[in-house]
């Protein structure tokens, strides 16, 4: 399918996921969807430039600008080549959407009526039948305004102005006389790059770009618009209270929050829907309502509850409770669970680690970021297929990151049935936020209260997070020195309204709100003491390997932290990814469309990508060998850093890597890329995350630790083998150990001194591979090498392949003659799908790998290729460069970047 196809598919999918909204709508609700239309708004500047939005069109709501005018063929594909610089004008033009409605009769007659916008992007004029209803101001509030006696019976006319937030903030920021800092400075000229806005707007950070997303500050109605009408009452929430839960009892509270229009006695019945499917009467009293709003709590004992735990640590078993009040009924899903967040001190700190059900559970997985640059695109297909990625690959932990916005019920849903815990951050991505402003504040507030209700029944949220690297930014990247030199006064007013938005404003939000999940003001940090992002305490991010100044992988073997939040290293999608969005002559290391879609660095990311490939690689051939490597030094460093962390454990409790998915197509640091295609790290990760492994990790000087890691909670039996070989598969050493793995560890069990491993080979021809089996559990193996890729003497490649069917599935038999590092196994332009990849096969290895497709057998012969690393690094580099003539741009980028290491200057 082509991107063009896609994207009109996943519009389409929106519009009739909105109209079986309507369908489903609950008895008084009315989902406003039919009808819309849109237009850039009479009298705005960017009608000179662009009449062609003039017009009255189409509009699909939920839905954004961007996508109206995608269909309406007024844009071209946001995503394929180059047009971002192009399409800036949509961000600073006021767009105007409007709709018809007949009311239910239902509606006309009932005692109270209220328009509910679920999502406003952002800066939004509500108008019904010419009266001005609301002035919204914030994409991440719920907006509930009363109608009953506004309505008519036929012909409601609804009309929605939404005002660039650019245009609409830029005047104020340029009036202070010194700014906060913001995130990224657009280099398009929309905006100033001394008056960034974005963190004056309470909208999705990553609209305004991030070095893996381009810039599209798009403007919309996202979610739904419903008219809810009730006569008697309105059951405004389910709250499932979890205060205690243990292995003989539970005891929940059922919080019920109804507005009721007059006073009155009612029977309350709760019913719990056990996860086997029995329903029974949980509780059951008559209550005194008074018009208004009135909270009820029922209590509810559990004997010997089905508990929730996280993926690879228990079952995720979910009870349902319905609340019928009054004639109304509403639902809630919870798990149960215990969840605390552990911060013992010790002789070095304190510890940060997350217990469930009392089990110290090692954090395994990956930051999440939006799911794509249009939030209404994403269906649950979408999700599910991510999150189901993440289990797949032994994750049990996302960090859902802050410069998006708060994912969606489905999300969530997913997260509870796959057992991936969710560090959810409040939507704060970057920079600084002008906190000492008390409207600003209270406009948080109220937005972090609707957040925390919507989504505190999920089982798999184990903590609030304030913010993501505002701290750190402030007192260590020079955005509070500066400040403080230019205007103490204000820096300290600054300073104090971050303290009370992070430190007190959301923990009190949190513990009113949150049913007991623990709150955490900044990540990085230490919940706001002096020091920040240290191995000794609190969670950390570390960016010195990539980023500045963009250490070996190895470092990562050097940083001990006790929960690692972040760390990451990029690289390009498949090709075929890459193929969707840029034709083959477009694909170059320096040509327009790919630097395009490379964000780090302001197009410079491909400089630093190359270095991490020449780090262990060497030199590239061409694009397609590039992108090939990328990915292996993606993979590799990743798994290098993984290990150390868990081989840290019980000092280090956590690992999530930078990122686990993509908001567009590009180069990125994710593991599944835009498609939800597997990247060569998301192969390794269900590797290194895998519940028992082996660690064998070198460090440069030569020295070698083996640790066996146990994250199940039963002791293990098991064998521990070594294998010194040659790369042509001449055996060299071979020793076998019976181990024991208690539960919930991570034991050293041995060191090596190169020479202690190599004896008198030659460390350029030979490996040294560990390899862990234990009962019940796939064998994990680790081969160490003695030099980079580049300096080993590597055999020719001799891989052999043969493709057969076997039932439903096809499956394809793979055989090394020589040790083949990095096999990837692909299918070119055909849909397939295959169970395994990024291998690394031993001499004289075989290996069955399933592949899912509906090719047929010939086509999918025809279309496998194979390679492996010695493909590239065997023959020589002269004759490697002269097989292929190579494009223009990437000679002289690839000059450019060799005459800088022989110059020793690194890039930047």
């Amino acid at each position: 399918m082509s991107m063009q196809s896609l994207l009109r598919f996943f519009l389409g999918l929106c519009a009739a996921l909105a109209t079986g909204a309507a369908m489903a709508a609950a008895p008084g609700q009315f989902v406003i969807d039919k009808g819309w239309s849109f237009r850039l708004a009479p009298g705005n500047a960017q009608l000179d430039t662009h009449p062609e939005a003039a017009a009255w069109r189409a509009a699909a709501v939920p839905g954004t600008v961007h996508g109206d005018l995608f269909a309406n063929k007024l844009i071209p594909d946001p995503y394929v080549g180059a047009p971002e610089a192009a399409l800036q004008w949509i961000g600073l033009a006021d767009w105007e959407y409007r709709t018809r409605f007949d009311a239910p009769r239902s509606a006309m007659s009932a005692a109270r009526s209220d328009l509910v916008f679920a999502g406003l992007d952002t800066f939004a004029e509500v108008w019904l039948n010419g009266e001005k209803l609301l002035d919204a101001n914030n994409a991440f509030r719920t907006w509930r305004v009363p109608v009953q006696g506004k309505l008519r019976a036929r012909d409601n006319a609804l009309r929605i102005v939404l005002r660039s937030p650019i245009a609409k903030l830029l005047p104020q920021v340029q009036a202070m006389p010194n700014k906060i800092a913001g995130n990224y400075p657009s280099p398009y000229g929309d905006e100033p790059k001394d008056a960034m806005t974005g963190n004056f707007a309470r909208k999705p950070g990553y609209h305004y770009g991030w070095d893996w997303g381009p810039r599209y500050v798009t403007a919309g109605i996202w979610k739904p618009v419903v008219l809810e009408s009730w006569d008697a009452l309105r059951i405004d929430d389910l709250q499932l209270r979890q205060d205690r839960v243990e292995e003989a009892r539970a005891d929940i509270a059922a919080i019920v929050t109804v507005d009721a229009v007059r006073e009155g006695a009612q029977e309350v019945r709760l019913w719990q829907t056990a996860p086997d499917g029995k329903r029974s009467l949980a509780a059951q009293r008559r209550v005194e309502l008074r018009a208004g709003a009135n909270r009820i709590e029922l209590p509810v004992r559990i004997e010997r509850p089905q508990r929730w735990f996280p993926a690879g640590y228990g079952a995720q078993p979910l009870y349902r409770y319905e609340v019928e009040l009054g004639g109304v009924k509403a639902g809630a899903r919870t798990g149960l669970r215990k969840v605390e967040l552990r911060r013992d001190a010790d002789d070095k700190g304190k510890s940060f680690y997350f217990a469930v059900n009392g089990i110290p559970v090692f954090a395994k997985g990956a930051n999440s970021i939006p799911f794509d640059m249009f939030q209404p695109r994403v269906s649950k297909a979408k999700l599910r297929r991510v999150l189901e990625s993440a289990r797949d690959a032994n994750m049990n932990m996302v960090r859902s990151w802050g410069g998006g916005y708060y994912e969606s019920d489905e999300f969530f849903d997913l997260a509870d049935e796959l057992g991936l815990m969710v560090w959810q951050d409040f939507m704060f991505g970057g920079g600084m936020q002008p906190a000492y402003d008390d409207a600003f504040r209270a406009n948080v507030v109220a937005e972090a209260r609707d957040q925390v209700r919507r989504l505190r029944n999920h089982p798999s949220i184990v903590l609030w997070c304030g913010n993501n690297e505002e701290e750190i930014a402030w007192k260590y990247w020079g955005h509070g020195k500066t400040l403080k030199e230019a205007d103490p006064a204000f820096a300290d007013k600054v300073w104090k309204g971050y303290v009370q938005l992070f430190g007190t404003d959301l923990r009190k939000v949190v513990a009113e709100e949150g049913g007991g999940i623990a709150y955490w003001s900044s990540s990085p940090g230490d919940d706001l003491a002096e020091v920040a992002n240290t191995p000794a305490s609190g969670d950390m991010h570390y960016w010195e390997v990539w980023g500045n100044p963009a250490h070996p992988p190895s470092k990562y073997l050097e940083i001990t932290p006790r929960f690692m939040s972040e760390y990451g290293l990029q690289a390009w999608p498949v090709q075929r990814t890459i193929d969707a969005f840029a034709k083959r002559s477009e694909q170059g290391i320096a040509s327009p469309v790919i630097e395009a879609h490379q964000k780090f660095l302001a197009g410079k990311g491909n400089e630093r990508l190359m270095k991490y490939v020449d780090y262990e690689f060497g030199e590239t051939r061409d694009f397609a060998d590039f992108v090939y490597l990328g990915q292996a030094a993606q993979a590799e460093g990743i798994e290098l850093a993984a290990l150390h962390h868990r081989a840290s454990r019980p000092f280090t409790m956590g690992s999530l890597y930078w990122q686990l998915n993509d908001v567009w197509p590009g180069a990125s640091w994710s593991s599944v890329d835009w498609f939800g295609r597997w990247k060569a790290l998301h192969f390794h990760a269900r590797r290194f995350y895998a519940p028992v492994a082996v660690a064998a990790l070198r460090t440069p000087e030569g020295r070698t630790s083996v640790s066996l890691l146990n994250d199940r909670t039963r002791p293990l039996k098991g064998e521990l083998r070594l294998r010194v070989m040659s790369l042509d598969g001449k055996l060299l050493r071979d020793e076998r150990t019976p181990v024991e793995l208690a539960p919930l560890s991570a034991a050293r069990v041995a060191a090596y001194q190169d020479a202690d491993l190599l004896g008198q080979a030659d460390p350029a021809a030979t490996v040294a591979v560990f390899e862990l089996k234990a009962e019940g559990e796939p064998a994990s193996r680790r081969v160490v090498y003695f030099k980079a890729a580049k300096d080993l003497r590597w055999p020719e490649p001799a891989l052999r392949a043969s493709l057969r069917r076997d039932g439903k599935h096809y499956v394809v038999d793979l055989q090394a003659a020589t040790l083949a590092r990095g096999v990837w196994v692909d299918f070119g332009d055909l849909d397939a799908e295959v169970a395994d990849n990024a291998l690394t096969l031993l001499p004289q290895e075989r290996v069955s790998l399933r592949v899912s497709s509906k090719a047929g057998l010939a086509a999918l012969r025809k279309a496998l290729k194979l390679r492996s690393v010695a493909d590239l690094l065997a023959a020589p580099a002269s004759a490697k460069r002269a097989s292929q003539a190579l494009p223009a741009a990437w000679l002289r980028l690839d000059a450019l970047s060799a005459g800088r290491r022989r110059a020793g200057v690194t890039p930047p």
